[in-house]
């Protein structure tokens, strides 16, 4: 590998873990396409504010991938035998002080992005919303992911707050599907989190981090996993169940959610299979996954609207 300068363009690029920022689109994605297809018409307001949370979920996942690679360094979280992608404060590509000042970047930039919302859309809820989210940033790294409680994190900031306020200042509304969207959504991002804990169990036993996956085992976490995905799905069948119950929207879209399902089991196969490094392999699949299941949705959603 070629040398890297260090704090350089190339360093910032992989410490922002750009593969995992699907992660943070997938949710605004679901949200925004339920305000379509539930709403007669959006405005340009109503647009760029949906717009504006995309960028917003983007800035907060790249601040929360720094924030990680910062404290975990601090703790000595990541050791020589790290299993996992490598990390730009462990291997030297960025110094701990140029990474404080990249935190306070991001964190400021979120912070303008989440006012200008606030302003915009006059929804004066999405102050503790913003605020929550930066606290949240902070707090699965340095406290909930060593206490196992980093998946309720997931659930809430991957999940039920990026599709639920999406659709909120998209709309000024709240719903029962959009509930179930958000909760399935959450459920199948936190795989994401799962596969990481999975590979990383005997390391994170020695340095005391005491993840879901540490706390169950791993047989039963391999359970957890391949359920967190199947309701996610059964999720999206509800939110169809229910747009059908209540508004007569058909059920066209159903069959595509197959595609979702088919890919999720043969990564709970591969997942099985493999140990070590190579679960990086499952990792990057079922990131992949994840955006399958938005698209899915999405495409599900549009079909039926049009149905």
């Amino acid at each position: 590998m070629a040398v890297m300068k260090t704090n350089g363009l190339k360093a910032w690029v992989l410490a922002s873990r750009p593969k995992t920022l699907t992660g943070a689109i997938a949710p605004v994605l679901v949200g925004a396409t339920l305000a379509y297809t539930d709403t007669s018409h959006l405005d340009l307001q109503a647009w760029s504010l949906g717009l504006l949370c995309l960028f917003f979920a983007i800035i907060m996942q790249i601040d929360a991938n720094l924030v990680n690679d910062y404290f975990d360094f601090k703790k000595g979280t990541d050791r020589e035998d790290r299993l996992g992608p490598e990390r730009a404060c462990a291997q030297g590509w960025i110094t701990p002080q140029a990474m404080r000042w990249g935190i306070g970047l991001c964190t400021l930039i979120a912070c303008v992005v989440g006012l200008v919302m606030l302003f915009v859309s006059q929804r004066w809820e999405l102050l503790i919303v913003g605020i929550a989210c930066v606290v949240g940033c902070f707090l699965y790294t340095i406290k909930f992911s060593y206490i196992g409680l980093g998946d309720l994190l997931v659930l809430l900031f991957f999940g039920i707050v990026p599709v639920g306020f999406t659709y909120l200042v998209m709309t000024g509304n709240w719903t029962l599907p959009l509930t179930f969207a958000g909760i399935g959504m959450g459920l199948a991002t936190d795989n994401l989190l799962m596969v990481n804990n999975y590979r990383d169990i005997e390391q994170d036993k020695q340095s005391g981090k005491k993840t879901i996956v540490v706390r169950m085992g791993k047989q039963a976490a391999l359970q957890l996993y391949l359920w967190l995905g199947l309701v996610a799905a059964i999720l999206m069948i509800t939110v169809e169940f229910v747009l059908y119950v209540n508004e007569g929207r058909g059920w066209m879209g159903i069959p595509i959610i197959v595609v979702y399902v088919a890919l999720h089991l043969s990564n709970y196969q591969k997942m099985r299979a493999l140990t070590g490094k190579a679960l990086n392999m499952v990792l990057g699949k079922t990131a992949a996954g994840i955006f399958l299941y938005a698209v899915v949705f999405a495409v599900s959603l549009l079909i039926n609207a049009t149905a």
